[in-house]
């Protein structure tokens, strides 16, 4: 069974050491993503249709709003990751680089000696309850040295890199805005698309040209966000949350969160520690 050995949140977004043993279902982040084996059989990520290891000496970086999933090689043998939520704001400011997006540009990581310490220097302050801004630091210096080497081979280079194109379809802008109103809402995307003045095929058509994704990933992706949202900072009973969000009981919104984050929500609220924005 899945587990979770840390899962710290903060100003930087949220950083975990999951224990996985199953694979997960195609999903997407609006933060940039690495995750770094560290213990365990070799798994893999699948990232638009692309696979890439994870095991001793390779990681992986997603880009904001990529559709990614986990790939368990081994089902019942549980491996051990360091996973990184960043959130690109808080990296573009620790940055002070204009160009800092959080959108990489290449998948794959060597875990050079450097970023092999700095995992385990997180993994290791995240297990002992360190200061918070020791695991701020550290989270930092890991995705600006992935961030860096992920254009070292790249033509353009860091300096070139931009945020994913803004949303320019005012049809499209409005779908999202209805999305983000409804999310506590049992959501028909029919209803969205004609909401935004949209033939159900031309919505989702324009949807993924102008977002990158398609409408129900994106409204899962708001889900789990909300979810993640009030396990943290609320005391709402798990049952009262999926309901809240759509799901018609306990158990599926445990198997919508599994396949999406890892593990159960119970278990997500149980381990997880909130730092000081300071």
């Amino acid at each position: 069974m899945s587990t979770a050995l840390a899962v710290h949140h903060g100003p930087f977004g949220r950083v975990a050491l999951y224990n996985l043993d199953r694979s997960m279902t195609l999903h997407a982040h609006r933060e940039g993503h690495l995750i770094f084996h560290v213990q365990g059989p070799p798994g893999s990520i699948d990232i638009e249709g692309e696979q890439y290891p994870l095991e001793p000496g390779q990681g992986v970086a997603v880009s904001p709003w990529q559709p990614h999933n986990y790939c368990c090689l081994h089902p019942g043998k549980p491996s051990l990751y360091l996973t990184l939520y960043i959130k690109p704001f808080w990296f573009l400011d620790a940055s002070r680089r204009a160009s800092a997006s959080l959108r990489f540009g290449r998948s794959p990581i060597d875990v050079t000696e450097t970023i092999n310490r700095l995992v385990f220097k997180i993994a290791g302050a995240m297990l002992e309850d360190a200061d918070d801004s020791y695991v701020a630091g550290y989270l930092y210096g890991l995705t600006q040295e992935s961030f860096d080497q992920s254009w070292q081979w790249i033509a353009e280079g860091a300096s070139f890199t931009r945020c994913a194109p803004p949303v320019r379809d005012f049809r499209v802008r409005n779908a999202i805005k209805l999305m983000r109103e409804k999310v506590s809402e049992r959501v028909v995307l029919d209803r969205i698309a004609r909401g935004a003045g949209l033939s159900r095929p031309h919505f989702y058509k324009l949807f993924r040209q102008q977002v990158g994704i398609t409408p129900n990933m994106y409204l899962n992706t708001l889900r789990m966000e909300n979810a993640i949202d009030r396990l943290v900072t609320s005391i709402d009973p798990v049952t009262d949350i999926g309901l809240d969000l759509g799901f018609s009981s306990q158990a599926s919104f445990t198997r919508f969160f599994i396949a999406n984050v890892g593990i159960a929500p119970s278990d997500y609220r149980r381990i997880v520690h909130f730092a000081d924005a300071a």
